[in-house]
């Protein structure tokens, strides 16, 4: 049954191929020759199979482990440089009709107070949010047709957008929400989204139906298709991702992979994004029911093979993992980090009031403000960035990827992200963080390759000190 091309789930991920594929990457994970011819084309940074990318998650050899893992940082740093683009999700409301056992807004939870934001409460989160310095949002919403309509969605864009706060604004706005028609997703891409996300949860059909055993997300095929509707409503821009731990890993793996296959075989470009979020705990979630708990060490392979299988796409880590393991993942090849991050709906204003954390979807581990996760980026040698140019310049799907394949993108990315920091520095950031990412900004702007765009860069950045605002390239 499997085709790649094929619009129907069951046949672009075909259970079959996924067992043989694991099959045989495990026959072959000790199988040298093969490992290093898969690792030489990884080199060329064209892309992975999902067979050869299995193969590489199998591989049990410690000196061509690190080999990937070298390769890993080497390709994020040839494509990404050392920008890490920041975010924070929104919460629009906890209702929900679902029944999906690993989330505590399944309709059965009794226990979860349910809140959904009016416009006035979601324009009070935005300004707590624009405070911080975010530019860049992530909506989310549980999938309830009376509560949150595709309308009631729709309006709370235009919202966000329309909020103007000091030198505030929201200039990108993600949504992730669930699976839905052509026309709606042609109706989000007219309302200016970003990129669409939904993530899979499982690949594996029969757990994927144990896992979501009433409501509309109980269709294992409507769900799986919704970026092949997304991408015909005109969402160039679509993220994808798993939940690990709801299954065997290597089954999700190899899954994830064969989706991003298919996006680039049958709609021409593929996903802009893939998230890894691991099953962490929350109301009524006990992370013990969940047998296949993804260890550190497996996850942050994952993370690496997916850099040198999916080398042109951003990857993204929320704060469901915890310091440590985010460092090692910005290391490896994640691209997109949120920060200050609250999961509960109406968060960002009630902060640690109890309703925040009772309405919340997980538990967040890295609890830090913005201002330090800036600070220990810059620290660390990255370059965070506020920076949403691609998107309002319509670089977005396949030109976007040409952009990135041919290496121009850092003529864009680079200068723009110095200058939506420098942003973020003069108008929100602490004394000691202004003070190390200065000295950044002067570090890195020598990483702009031509020098007519680095020298526009540097007058926008003195322009930004007089407090001029929002200069991209």
């Amino acid at each position: 049954m499997y085709n790649v091309k094929s619009h129907k789930a069951e046949e672009f991920i075909d259970h079959e191929e996924i067992v043989a594929t694991m099959q045989w990457a495990a026959e072959n994970r000790n199988n040298r020759p093969l490992i290093e011819s898969i690792i030489e084309k990884a080199t060329e940074c064209r892309g992975l199979s999902h067979r050869e990318a299995a193969v590489l998650l199998e591989c049990e050899e410690e000196d061509l482990n690190e080999r990937i893992y070298t390769l890993a940082k080497e390709i994020k740093q040839r494509f990404y440089g050392n920008r890490i683009v920041m975010f924070a999700p929104l919460y629009l409301s906890n209702y929900c009709v679902n029944s999906c056992t690993y989330c505590p807004y399944h309709i059965a939870n009794k226990t979860i107070p349910r809140r959904k934001l009016t416009q006035q409460e979601i324009e009070a989160e935005v300004v707590a949010l624009q405070d911080m310095g975010h530019k860049r949002l992530a909506l989310e919403a549980g999938e309830d047709p009376l509560h949150n309509p595709i309308e009631y969605i729709l309006e709370s864009i235009q919202t966000i957008y329309s909020i103007r706060h000091r030198n505030g604004a929201i200039r990108r706005v993600n949504v992730n929400i669930a699976a839905t028609t052509v026309e709606n997703y042609r109706k989000l891409k007219d309302a200016g989204i970003g990129t669409y996300i939904l993530f899979q949860e499982t690949y594996n059909k029969a757990r994927y139906e144990t896992l979501h055993p009433r409501g509309p997300k109980s269709n294992y095929a409507w769900h799986t298709e919704a970026m092949d509707r997304a991408m015909e409503g005109g969402i160039d821009d679509v993220g994808i991702g798993v939940l690990f731990g709801l299954e065997g890993y290597r089954y999700d793996f190899v899954g994830l992979v064969m989706h991003a296959e298919h996006l680039e075989a049958a709609c021409g470009v593929g996903p802009h994004t893939i998230s890894v979020p691991r099953i962490c705990p929350a109301d009524g979630v006990d992370v013990g029911d969940y047998k296949d708990a993804v260890p550190d060490e497996v996850f942050h392979k994952i993370v690496a093979v997916l850099r040198v299988t999916v080398p042109y796409t951003g990857m993204i880590i929320s704060t469901r993992e915890n310091v440590a393991s985010r460092a090692k993942a910005l290391e490896l090849g994640v691209s997109q980090i949120s920060g200050g991050s609250s999961t509960g709906v109406g968060g960002y204003v009630d902060g640690q009031r109890e309703e925040a954390h009772s309405t919340a979807q997980f538990d967040v581990s890295d609890t830090r403000t913005l201002d330090e996760i800036v600070r220990w980026l810059l620290e660390g040698g990255y370059v965070p960035s506020f920076c949403t140019a691609c998107y309002r310049e319509g670089r977005t799907g396949d030109r976007f990827m040409t952009l990135v394949k041919n290496g121009q993108i850092a003529n864009c990315c680079q200068p723009n992200a110095l200058m939506t920091l420098k942003e973020y520095l003069v108008d929100y950031a602490s004394p000691e963080t202004l003070r190390v990412g200065l000295r950044v900004i002067a570090d890195e702007l020598d990483r702009v390759p031509h020098p007519n765009v680095r020298r526009i860069a540097e007058e926008n950045l003195v322009k930004i000190e007089q407090g001029e605002r929002d200069f991209r390239f």
